[in-house]
């Protein structure tokens, strides 16, 4: 009897244990799907639903209908909006309309402007054909131009043809260019490749420098080489350096390499020191220890 009492106490005891888990997963279980049915998921089981939860998941669906309806999704259902929102939805609407109108949108709908819509959409529409002549778009359609317009947009499209020239960029159509505008074109080509080769580009052309601009160029490019050498780099061409450069070269590297291994910090090469300091090295090392 006693056996069976004590064997009674600890299953109580191991169900009262696991309880607080049961609980927890349950409850863990009920948060999710209210969520899935707030988010409209095929998971949600609204079986479940207490009388509240099921109030919110309504909000949450009328919220999203709302949401689809603004954003023109065909999950809308309109029927089931209110009536101020319906009259903000078509306002809404509206609105986007004459936007896409005036932005010379497919999507606008020209039965839909009012007559003074219309007209600052036509405006709208004048305007961004100017513009696209003058950019030289595709778009644009010259004849709906005035002839005062029409000079216009050939200056403009003369004086990109020369920027284009000038930059080496766009189509440049040097028929279309005056002898002043050729030369000006010339000139901007030529300090083009001058700075190409002051950076080491190699849209750089030596045969077109002057000679004192193939002198500087050569002077800058000497230095760069030196400068690489120096820092180790492997752009270094050391078949460039002078003999006294060289020279001047080997003795900073073997002052690093002996001060590395003094150091016992950053790269060093035994074989490259010299009796003496390969003596002071091992005694400093010796120290040391």
């Amino acid at each position: 009897m006693k056996f069976n009492l004590s064997k009674r106490f600890w299953v109580q005891a191991a169900c009262f244990g696991f309880w607080p888990i049961l609980l927890f997963a349950q409850s863990s279980d009920i948060t999710q799907n209210l969520a899935d049915c707030k988010n409209g998921w095929e998971s949600c089981d609204r079986s479940r639903l207490s009388q509240s939860e099921s109030a919110e998941v309504a909000v949450a669906e009328h919220r999203r209908d709302v949401s689809n309806c603004r954003n023109s999704f065909q999950s809308c259902d309109r029927s089931k909006l209110m009536p101020q929102e319906t009259i903000a939805l078509a306002l809404a609407d509206h609105q986007q309309n004459v936007a896409d109108c005036k932005n010379g949108m497919t999507s606008c709908d020209h039965s839909q402007l009012t007559q003074s819509e219309a007209r600052e959409s036509s405006v709208a529409g004048y305007q961004r054909n100017l513009v696209d002549c003058q950019d030289g778009f595709s778009d644009c359609d010259r004849s709906k131009l005035t002839q005062t317009e029409l000079g216009t947009v050939d200056l403009a499209v003369r004086a990109r043809n020369v920027s284009d020239c000038k930059n080496g960029a766009g189509i440049c159509d040097r028929s279309r260019l005056t002898s002043s505008q050729a030369s000006e074109v010339l000139a901007a080509e030529h300090q083009h490749n001058v700075w190409n080769c002051e950076n080491g580009w190699d849209q750089c052309n030596h045969s077109e420098l002057t000679a004192r601009e193939a002198a500087q160029i050569a002077g800058a490019e000497h230095r760069c080489n030196i400068a690489a050498c120096t820092a180790g780099e492997e752009t270094c061409d050391y078949s460039k350096l002078t003999p006294s450069e060289a020279t001047t070269l080997a003795e900073a590297e073997h002052k690093r390499n002996y001060t590395a291994c003094l150091s016992g910090s950053g790269y060093c090469d035994p074989s490259r020191l010299s009796v003496e300091e390969t003596h002071s090295v091992h005694v400093k090392g010796d120290a040391a220890r």
